[in-house]
């Protein structure tokens, strides 16, 4: 008999749902999430009893726990990651595909009994602030306190949530186990529990709007509000809906006159978006804050007008290259009430990890993130450095914790978007900044968006261009090219009021490899480009890829001799040989999608004609 810890809600289908899961999953007990605090501290106390976890130095780090996951267990699958859509096709040939029948009953299986000695915690939670009409409200079953405690600080868990579901609303249902029972009274021993690779899965079902999560118990494949819910299984529900569900930060730029524009960015890994979202400007007077830091919801409002929410309560960064000079605001952030995950543990009882710029102490010893002592200097067998934080380390960091948090960055209704921004890390070609001439040329950027790769990286060419089109490609959740398509849609609506599209480029070298830009702080004058030609000013100058600023249009008041007349000249020259190059780049990339909207494949034969010009 399962025990009951709680009472169950008055949600008829709810309960009929969850006991459905119980029966097949045979948890020791059920219990219900109500978003307290004293439930977020009792899970955290229990965890630290048992090993799981360790709590940091009260002083150092207030209320704060590190995780150790198991060496398998430490970033996302995406090898084992699907779209299990009734068709194909409508996958798209950027997803994973199963059968969804198939992988239904192959998964029921792996679930018969996956949670013995172990409770199944429901997980009420809003993506987004309670009682939005942009929010949408998820249920999690999960066998892994580890993850409601993420889910406290990364969505709205509880009993509000319940509130506005009433007793017959709508909800997302998401499944989530460990695949670790424990039978005969046996228990984890502080050791990461998860199941071998080949029994991972981390399926989304976009037609039932559910998703089914088995195996892994580290960031999004099991905190499922995050990528599954508010990316694959929104993209889905907005394309439907007529609004967008986008990976981009939202931040909050105000001038020295107090005026505020909304701006949205969307940038593959590795190319400053948190940094970008927690931006400190280095232009007297003007104010950056943040909205969120990693997903937009859009939906137009009366007026015509885009109006964003972050669907998010936290923010899930990577730890390593994570410093006060980097990202002061990010480092703010995590001082207090913090999860952190795979990051080293030094003898005072806080973490470290590379990039972190906090020096050790000479011939201070520290428990690395695979439980081992680490000294600096260490190296293995072949001589390699072995780092003491894993290089996806993470800190689960709640966002009202953040110094450059807007007031308003829980408004209900959005706030209004002024320009969207794309960009990557693109060492050549690609210009500081230009604005798209249209939103068809603007979604035709989007598509495109890409880093160029180092040789190091992944056995590929070096100046290979690794292409990631609007940031989205392990997001989406369907087709990539209806994907496109949904965005030249969204550019059709009557009325509509649209954003600006803007590319940036922050990565510019010169031949011998300096930086031409120095970034961070510094990117605030580009910001205040793009403000101004949100408002129809800022000088610029018509090129064949776009509106590109002239050179005397970039403030660099106070860093001339840092980016000098030769430099901004380099940084916004249009470099017609190297986009001819791009172009012949585009067009293998655009052989990929099998449903390529006609209108970007025009944009791009438009192109191709002004270069020839």
């Amino acid at each position: 008999m399962i025990k009951q810890l709680n009472a169950a809600p008055d949600h008829a289908k709810l309960v009929a749902w969850v006991n459905e899961w119980a029966e097949l999953c045979e948890p020791e007990a059920i219990y219900w999430c109500d978003g307290t605090n004293t439930e977020y501290y009792g899970l955290c106390d229990e965890m630290v009893k048992s090993g799981l976890a360790v709590r940091l130095n009260s002083k150092l780090r207030p209320d704060c726990v590190l995780f150790k996951s198991d060496p398998s267990d430490v970033a996302r699958v995406e090898a084992r990651t699907y779209i299990a859509s009734e068709k194909k096709e409508d996958a798209g040939p950027t997803n994973n595909w199963i059968d969804p029948v198939e992988l239904k009953k192959e998964m029921r299986a792996l679930y018969k009994g996956c949670m013995h000695g172990r409770t199944m915690y429901v997980i009420p939670y809003s993506m987004g602030p309670v009682g939005s009409n942009i929010a949408k409200i998820g249920v999690e079953i999960t066998d892994s306190a580890y993850v409601v405690i993420n889910m406290h600080v990364m969505t709205r868990v509880g009993n509000a949530v319940l509130d506005v579901l009433g007793k017959d609303g709508e909800f997302v249902p998401c499944i989530h186990s460990v695949g670790k029972p424990l039978e005969n009274g046996a228990s984890d021993n502080g050791i990461w529990p998860c199941a071998p690779m080949d029994k991972k899965y981390i399926a989304q079902f976009p037609e039932t709007r559910e998703i089914w999560s088995f195996g892994s118990g580290y960031g999004g494949n099991a905190i499922l509000g995050k990528k599954c819910l508010a990316l694959r299984i929104a993209t889905v529900q907005a394309r439907d809906e007529g609004w967008m569900a986008e990976h981009m930060l939202i931040l909050k730029l105000t001038n020295p006159e107090g005026k505020v524009k909304y701006v949205t960015g969307a940038f593959p890994s590795a190319c400053g978006k948190t940094n970008l979202a927690m931006l400190i400007p280095t232009l007297p007077g003007w104010k950056v804050e943040t909205i969120g830091d990693d997903i937009a919801w859009m939906k137009f409002g009366k007026d015509g007008r885009l109006y964003a929410i972050n669907p998010e309560n936290g923010f899930f960064g990577v730890a390593p290259g994570t410093s006060m000079h980097s990202n002061k605001n990010a480092m703010l952030s995590c001082a207090k009430e913090t999860i952190f995950t795979n990051c080293a543990l030094r003898e005072n009882g806080d973490i470290w990890w590379e990039g972190i710029e906090v020096p050790l102490e000479p011939g201070e010893k520290l428990i690395d993130w695979k439980g081992n002592v680490w000294e600096q200097g260490q190296v293995d067998a072949d001589g390699n450095k072995v780092k003491a934080a894993h290089p996806n380390a993470r800190f689960s960091a709640r966002a009202k914790n953040c110094p450059a948090i807007a007031s308003n960055w829980e408004d209900p209704n959005g706030v209004p978007i002024d320009a969207f921004l794309f960009g990557g890390r693109r060492p050549s070609t690609l210009p500081l900044v230009y604005q798209s001439m249209s939103w068809e040329h603007g979604v035709f950027i989007g598509s495109t968006v890409g880093s160029e790769v180092t040789a190091a990286a992944l056995d590929v060419k070096a100046g290979t261009v690794r292409r990631d089109p609007f940031a989205m490609l392990p997001f989406c959740g369907y087709n990539m090219g209806d994907y496109f398509q949904h965005w030249l849609d969204i550019g059709k609506v009557e009325g509509a009021k649209l954003p600006k599209i803007f590319c940036v480029n922050w990565f510019r070298k010169t031949a011998d490899g300096r930086w031409l830009w120095p970034g961070f702080g510094e990117n605030s004058r580009v910001l205040k480009w793009i403000f101004e030609r949100c408002d129809g000013e800022g000088k610029a100058v018509e090129t064949p890829i776009g509106f590109m600023p002239t050179t005397d249009a970039i403030d660099r008041s106070g860093i001339e001799n840092e980016v000098t007349d030769a430099d901004i000249a380099e940084l916004l020259t249009f470099d017609k040989e190297g986009w001819k190059n791009e172009l012949a780049m585009i067009k293998e990339h655009y052989k990929k999608f099998d449903r390529l909207p006609k209108a970007l494949a025009d944009q791009l034969a438009q192109l191709e004609e002004r270069l020839a010009k």
